[in-house]
């Protein structure tokens, strides 16, 4: 999961610091998302999904379908 979120972080070239002002967090609270090392919340999780229009599963690494599920 945490590689997805960073990837893509770079695809879209956007840094660390435009996500954690998106989320309202710190740059280094996002980076410990980033590298593992800080659990990301629930909240988060569905913000990201948003942003980056796709699906929390993706992001979670339960599929590498990358489109959000349609409604």
């Amino acid at each position: 999961m945490y590689k997805r979120i960073r990837e893509l972080r770079e695809d879209n070239d956007l840094l660390q610091k435009h996500l954690a002002e998106y989320l309202h967090c710190s740059q280094v609270a996002y980076s410990r998302y980033e590298l593992g090392t800080r659990d990301i919340p629930t909240e988060v999780l569905i913000l990201l999904a948003k942003f980056y229009d796709t699906s929390v599963d993706y992001l979670l690494g339960l599929t590498n379908e990358q489109k959000p599920y349609k409604k």
